[in-house]
């Protein structure tokens, strides 16, 4: 009970840091790794031993899950060759380099310890890369990349540990044996995730009507889809990705709007709090972890860590280059169709932040092999770890802004796309009223065509900046502005009367909530009318 009051009143902390860091710009990520070092030496604080095979299954399906809900399966299929080479190849080349460097420069680091280390350490993070990156005005196609990426590389960074474990454990690994299994097992982990969709997607259009009931239910499905793949000793990871791919194309067909709304501000929480737990439960081991490595001189370890990060790093970079370069060198089509910046591939090196995943993969080493005996390295490894996101998140993390503004890179608006897209729907609503609801009474009909030709008007009246940012600050655009507040302003008017008569007591409590969740989600409608990017 006192471990748990002490990890609820962290999490006090980590929130209060979370406002911080929003107040004042700060990547949030970078806040939670900090927090990690901060909770590991503070003097009081128990070392907790958490459970390892209670990582995988807690943290990562639903991370893994939230981060396939928002990828784009348009964007991801139509940048497919950049983000597989980047989430196989790249993936591939980072262990092995990792494994390579770490054999020769840790005495008794071991190939297989060395390659699972290489394995934690690959896969970039999504939410580090997507919250630093956001606001920084990079093109839509080099952001699904990096979302992308870090989606895909969980899964292959994942399946590589797990041989990687096996190695280690067994005590045996045979290559050409291991390669087809990692085909046969991802192979399965996609078709279980897909069928697991199919299922699901039918639950929901047939069966769920309820918003509790459906927000229930997609907390529920990565972990069953996890689950059911593992028991058949697939791939997990592959099964939840393929899932969550599969069910976020599409939510639009099975999903009312309060499902909607009330399932994204769920997530939007629940993913807060696991990313922040997994930094404070890494805080309260890493007091252990240094303990279990106090055998090693001091100045081993810091060079250690920096050596390993140092690869982590430059990898990537040397990886880049011929990645984007060698298909363009041999597809005409590739040159004609996709637009090339030089400066894309610096930022692309740049954002190789490590995170929440690689965490969680150290986390959930085993404690003790087989026959007992203590897992060779546990420590040794979580240490190394918590080294590369360190330095990955800070260094990388804070210096990409920089660099992007020093490059000059030309920012991107998706104000002029959200104007095209409104347009759109708007006139089609309009052509629609004209061509079908001719008939309707002339007072209703005149009343429901004037609400999409004032849409309409004020959206012609829109006066987009030409230089969308402003001393490197993206300026704020309010397509329906004036009109959209003067809404709002009302609906605090209501919500004013309302709250009014429920500290009288002079209506209904049912009726007075029923009224106020109206006005909710009006207001969200509205607000996202006045979406500032």
């Amino acid at each position: 009970m006192e471990n748990i009051t002490i990890i609820i009143m962290l999490l006090f902390g980590m929130s209060f840091l979370g406002l911080l860091s929003k107040r004042f710009n700060f990547p949030f990520p970078i806040v939670l790794v900090l927090c990690g070092v901060v909770v590991s030496v503070v003097p009081g604080l128990p070392v907790i031993a958490l459970n390892p095979g209670i990582v995988f299954i807690i943290f990562l399906p639903p991370l893994l899950y939230y981060a396939a809900w928002n990828t784009s399966w348009h964007d991801f299929k139509t940048s497919l060759r950049p983000i597989s080479l980047a989430a196989i190849g790249l993936v591939l080349f980072t262990t092995v380099s990792v494994a390579v460097a770490a054999h020769y420069l840790i005495d008794d680091m071991g190939w297989p310890l060395a390659f699972l280390l290489g394995a934690i350490v690959s896969p970039p993070d999504a939410v580090a890369a997507t919250s630093i990156t956001k606001g920084l005005g990079l093109h839509p196609r080099i952001i699904t990349i990096l979302e992308g990426e870090s989606l895909v590389n969980d899964a292959s960074g994942l399946v590589a540990y797990k041989y990687a474990l096996t190695a280690v454990t067994a005590g045996n690994f045979i290559v050409w044996e291991a390669g087809f299994n990692f085909l046969v097992v991802a192979s399965a982990g996609v078709a279980i995730g897909l069928a697991l969709g199919y299922i699901m997607y039918l639950v929901h259009k047939k069966f769920v009507c309820d918003p509790v009931v459906e927000t229930t239910l997609t907390f529920l499905t990565p972990f069953a889809a996890y689950l059911t793949a593992e028991h058949f000793h697939f791939s997990g990871v592959l099964a939840v990705v393929s899932t969550g791919l599969y069910l976020s194309f599409r939510a639009g067909q099975i999903f009312t709007h309060q499902s909607r709304i009330m399932a994204s501000a769920v997530w939007d929480v629940v993913v807060y709090i696991l990313n922040g737990l997994i930094f404070i439960l890494l805080g309260l081991q890493l007091r252990g972890v240094m303990h279990g490595i106090s055998q090693y001189p001091v100045s081993s370890l810091i060079w250690w860590g920096v050596a390993i990060s140092f690869v982590v790093i430059i990898v990537r970079f040397i990886w880049v280059v011929p990645a984007a370069m060698i298909p363009r060198m041999l597809s005409k089509k590739i040159r004609a169709n996709e637009p090339f910046d030089k400066r894309n591939l610096v930022v692309f090196g740049w954002a190789g932040m490590r995170g929440v995943v690689s965490m969680a993969a150290a986390l959930a080493l085993p404690l003790t092999l087989k026959d007992g005996s203590a897992f060779p390295g546990r420590n040794l490894i979580i240490y190394l770890t918590f080294c590369v996101i360190l330095s990955t998140l800070v260094l990388l993390g804070l210096t990409l802004p920089w660099i992007i503004k020093k490059m000059k890179m030309e920012p991107y608006s998706i104000y002029a796309e959200e104007y095209q897209v409104r347009n759109q729907v708007v006139s089609q609503t309009i052509e629609y009223i004209e061509e079908n609801l001719s008939l309707l009474h002339d007072d209703l009909l005149r009343n429901i065509k004037s609400k999409y030709e004032v849409k309409f008007n004020r959206l012609q009246k829109t006066e987009l900046p030409a230089n969308y940012f402003s001393n490197g600050q993206p300026l704020e655009v309010n397509i329906f502005n004036e009109f959209t507040q003067l809404q709002i302003d009302l609906i605090s008017v209501e919500r004013k009367k309302i709250d009014e008569m429920h500290r009288k007591g002079s209506a209904n409590e049912e009726v007075l909530r029923k009224i106020e969740r109206e006005l909710d989600l009006e207001e969200t409608r509205l607000m996202m009318d006045m979406y500032e990017g």
